[in-house]
């Protein structure tokens, strides 16, 4: 065999220890500070459009059946937030179908010129209105785990 010093060893990312010397990484960008690109602006369009379509089923299942049927729509409401902010990893993912859906409950809580309501004056819709709203600013602000508490297989790292 002959002396070469490079012979014997691997490539250099194959290496068992981490480098341990280099300089550390800035993180990725999230939120508003993320380059905008059209596919994220098109699922954003699509969750809230989402959101609207939510908030109308959700406005006439809570009013049909009134107890089950608000927690079956706050429900629905919730994971379309969190599968949104879980999809697209911003907090904008769970805030563009919220503003779908309070826009669309908001104009169907409001009044028509003749003074009466769309869906009529009812506690459930009220409810509705504010249980939704707490559901998308909680998952809104929600922290996201830790991407080295991942990859590393430990919590709290």
């Amino acid at each position: 065999m002959s002396g070469n010093p490079g012979k014997g060893r691997g490539r250099a990312g194959s290496s068992h220890a981490p480098r341990r010397n280099a300089p550390p990484r800035e993180p990725d960008p999230t939120g508003f500070a993320t380059r905008p690109n059209a596919a994220r602006i098109a699922a954003y369009a699509g969750f809230a459009v989402l959101g609207a379509l939510v908030a109308v089923a959700g406005t006439l299942v809570q009013g049909a059946w009134f107890p089950g049927g608000l927690i079956v729509a706050l429900a629905a409401s919730a994971g379309l937030f969190y599968g949104g902010r879980m999809l697209t990893r911003t907090q904008i993912g769970a805030l563009a179908p919220a503003a779908g859906w309070f826009i669309t409950v908001f104009l169907l809580l409001s009044g028509r010129p003749e003074g009466d309501y769309v869906f009529g004056d009812e506690l459930g819709l009220v409810l509705f209105m504010l249980g939704g709203t707490a559901a998308a600013v909680m998952c809104a602000t929600t922290s996201k785990v830790p991407q080295s508490a991942i990859r590393s297989g430990r919590s709290g790292t």
